[in-house]
């Protein structure tokens, strides 16, 4: 729509000028002066619909789309309009700007079916109803052919266009998709180390916020003792207890092998403890084909009691808490606040 004023904006400036400085007559006769006010009044039409579609950006969909459509259906009866008082003051006038404006909206501007229908058969009745007696039967004809074409014009663009439409949400699900493959491990669904790492920045400098990491103990002689399978099944299991404990954290995380984080908010320190003994306990009942196989969890955590700080120092205080409950004898929690 907006070519087409751009486009109404330099003709109208054109005639209304060739009007009133190229004539001799000038606004002294009467048929200047209906000439020059139907060009003022395409120009004005033009101009409100680009103030008005401007007042309404961002607002109702509807209301734009009406204003749209009203603006199309105005421009169309100004063409009927001043082709038919063309004809009325010679019969042998050319019916040429008909033809450029149902051509050129069917072109430029995107409708519905129902209203191309409306729209081109409106304008096609009004033109032959008021102009039927001044035109031959060849004409007659070929603005029935050319409203036709410009119907099938404007319906193959909104086909195409929905099929455009159609294809880029398809396309854009997909990136989504991809997108979230990219983030995700793929055996448990949990944040990759990376992803984790970015979701978590803005949390690291809330109060209560505390990083833990998770080490499976003796994970290889799982793998060793009861097969690969029954190894992907723990960290699977394992993955699902750390959502079910902390189904309010911020980010849930396998960052390596065996190896997992969780960042969330404790805003208590014995709250925080008994959650991870909960999901140390809750390791241990992991069963194989109805066999416990001895799963059990070391646990690091590392609580910031004031004002947080960085990634780096949450997680080396975190991994040095790992390595003593490691140390200590495993299957246990260690915490060290970030001061």
């Amino acid at each position: 729509m907006l070519v087409i004023c751009i486009m109404i904006f330099g003709m109208e400036l054109f005639n209304m000028a060739r009007v009133l400085f190229w004539t001799s007559a000038k606004l002294s006769t009467l048929n200047n002066r209906i000439y020059f006010t139907l060009y003022c009044s395409l120009f004005v039409i033009a101009a409100l619909y680009l103030i008005l579609s401007f007042l309404l950006r961002g607002g109702h969909q509807r209301a734009e789309l009406a204003l749209q459509y009203s603006a199309a259906a105005l421009m169309l009866i100004w063409h009927v309009c001043i082709n038919i008082y063309d004809l009325t003051r010679s019969a042998s006038a050319e019916i040429g700007i008909y033809y450029t404006a149902i051509l050129g909206l069917s072109i430029f501007i995107l409708m519905p079916a129902w209203y191309a229908l409306v729209l081109f058969l409106s304008g096609w009745g009004l033109f032959i109803g008021l102009a039927g007696p001044l035109l031959s039967s060849g004409d007659q004809i070929n603005i029935t052919f050319t409203t036709i074409v410009s119907l099938a014009v404007a319906l193959t663009n909104r086909h195409h266009y929905a099929t455009v439409i159609s294809q880029r949400m398809e396309i854009n699900k997909m990136n989504e998709q991809l997108k979230e493959i990219a983030q995700r491990d793929a055996l448990t669904g949990l944040l990759n180390k990376a992803s984790f790492q970015r979701c978590v920045e803005p949390y690291l400098i809330t109060q209560g916020a505390a990083l833990l990491i998770f080490d499976m103990d003796n994970f290889k002689a799982v793998n060793d003792h009861h097969g690969h399978p029954c190894g992907d099944y723990v960290l699977k299991e394992f993955a699902l207890r750390l959502e079910d404990v902390f189904p309010d954290a911020w980010a849930l995380s396998r960052i390596g092998g065996d190896e997992f984080a969780a960042m969330i908010h404790a805003a208590d320190e014995e709250d925080l403890l008994t959650a991870v003994r909960a999901l140390i306990h809750s390791t241990s009942q992991i069963t194989w084909h109805g066999q416990n196989i001895g799963a059990s969890c070391s646990v690091g955590c590392c609580r910031a009691s004031d004002s947080g700080g960085s990634y780096e120092q949450f997680y080396s205080k975190a991994d040095s808490a790992l390595y003593k409950a490691k140390e200590q004898g495993k299957n246990q929690v260690c915490l060290s606040p970030l001061s």
